[in-house]
């Protein structure tokens, strides 16, 4: 047997011990703070009048968040199971790997990495970037080095370890919460208006799309979920990671409905359709012209919170990945002293930075246009999908759900298959909710799918490439 074939191939999967090289810093609120700062980004401040536009009235509104919080947390129930299994970081990564193989788990990795956990980076650098400008009275010339410094800062943020993440994310979170109570104060105390308006709005059974509202609804509660990508540097693991997946996702339908509830009060269910600001209007009703700088700040504040919260948990992806794959091997090293993740963390910022350039700027989208239609592709219909990133989300959608879906199914395949494994926290009501959250995951794939069309050549192609790669890491 040729020496370097040994040498070079990748480790068995038992091989790699959980949490090598973790320890674990991360209390309970901490692991709440880094759900509740990823899922509570900008969306809110932009979802909810295109929910509103597409039911029937005020209380099925209400009722599309509501059920929204409880698909996510059936989801939940199954990702506390499994992270309480295989306590180790990665989560989907490590799920799908023991369920179907390294491979489907080295694309998980790629992925993420490529265009989806990176896509999601640049769109919260970009809304913070706009907002900055309002608030700044800049030029818009500004916006993509406003981006692009945001994502330099907040991961070199990170390089300085877990401890001073969590406490940059912990400050990052309460602002978030007290600036989205800010509006539900001035709901509470400058409203009135909807409820006139909610008797006649409630009259219909069904909305002109609630199917829709639906999927806005459970894209704004996305990115719960990470936080098992982080699950061996949480502290009593076997406690603290339901805890904080259970007591995240209720956290957040609390606001959103709060929230809602507030645009509502004050402006009416037909005013809350009609506007494309509703947290705006609300502080505008209390503050005045100081309402639209406070709403600027908080979706500042809002964005910056998420991209910490992807960057941290993102990198540990992509560690773990380094650790059972030679060919990434660099990613898998982590800080003698701070216990960074250096190399994954660098090279997430530069696939974030290259993503904006292209894909950000008018520039990049050019530049992509020219090479697809040297090629005889075509151009990408950048304004069809509301701009560079929009269009990058809409076609990776796709993949994404593809993985939940996976990952939904690797939850009864280990059931099956590794019976003998100790589960600390068993998921309730079982079969139920595993059941539930594949079914949610595969609406979303279909609907993902019908919107991106061809598009979702988007995330294929990047997928496809990690394919390749995966058959080449032995070389």
């Amino acid at each position: 047997m040729d020496p370097r074939a040994s040498r070079d191939a990748d480790p068995p999967r038992a091989a790699a011990p959980a949490g090598a090289a973790v320890v674990p810093r991360l209390g309970l609120w901490d692991a709440v703070s880094i759900i509740v700062g990823i899922v509570v980004g900008t969306a809110i401040f932009r979802s909810a009048p295109a929910v509103f536009q597409n039911v029937g009235g005020p209380w099925q509104a209400l009722g599309v968040w509501l059920l929204g919080g409880v698909l996510c947390l059936f989801g939940a129930f199954c990702y506390a199971e499994l992270a309480t299994a295989y306590p180790r970081n990665g989560g989907d990564y490590e799920y799908l790997s023991r369920a179907f193989g390294s491979g489907v788990g080295f694309l998980f990795g790629w992925a993420q990495l490529a265009c989806i956990l990176t896509g999601s980076i640049g769109v919260m650098a970009y809304a913070f970037a706009d907002y900055a400008l309002c608030l700044g009275g800049l030029s818009a010339d500004a916006v993509p080095y406003l981006a692009a410094g945001a994502i330099v800062t907040v991961s070199a943020v990170n390089l300085l370890g877990i401890i001073v993440c969590k406490y940059v994310q912990n400050v990052l979170t309460l602002a978030k919460i007290a600036g989205l109570g800010g509006v539900v104060l001035a709901g509470v105390f400058w409203g009135g208006e909807g409820v006139r308006e909610g008797a006649a709005g409630a009259s219909g059974v069904m909305g002109p799309g609630l199917g829709l509202a639906l999927v806005l609804v459970l894209y704004t509660y996305g990115g719960w979920n990470d936080a098992s990508f982080v699950a061996a540097e949480v502290r009593n693991q076997r406690r603290n990671m339901p805890r904080a997946l259970i007591l995240g996702i209720g956290g957040i339908a609390l606001i959103y409905l709060l929230v809602n509830a507030a645009y509502l009060w004050v402006l009416g269910f037909e005013g809350a359709r009609a506007t494309a600001t509703p947290a705006a209007d609300v502080l505008d009703r209390a503050a005045g012209s100081w309402g639209a700088a406070a709403i600027s700040a908080l979706v500042m504040v809002s964005a910056l919170g998420a991209i910490n919260g992807m960057i941290l948990t993102g990198a540990r992806v992509y560690s773990t990945v380094g650790e059972d794959h030679r060919i990434f091997k660099r990613l898998g090293a982590r800080h003698p002293r701070t216990g960074a993740p250096v190399a994954a963390i660098v090279a997430q910022a530069l696939v974030a930075l290259l993503l904006a350039l292209l894909v950000g700027t008018a520039r990049g989208r050019g530049a992509v246009d020219g090479w697809l239609a040297a090629l005889g592709a075509g151009t990408i219909p950048w304004s069809d999908y509301g701009g560079g990133f929009e269009t990058l989300i809409a076609g990776t959608a796709p993949v994404f759900w593809s993985f939940f879906l996976l990952t939904g199914v690797a939850f009864f395949v280990l059931r099956f298959t590794d019976r003998a494994r100790e589960r600390p926290f068993r998921v309730p009501l079982f079969p139920l909710p595993p059941l539930v959250f594949c079914g949610t995951c595969l609406y979303m794939l279909w609907s993902s799918l019908a919107y991106a069309g061809w598009l979702a050549l988007l995330g294929g192609v990047p997928l496809g490439a990690g394919a390749v790669v995966y058959g080449l890491r032995r070389r």
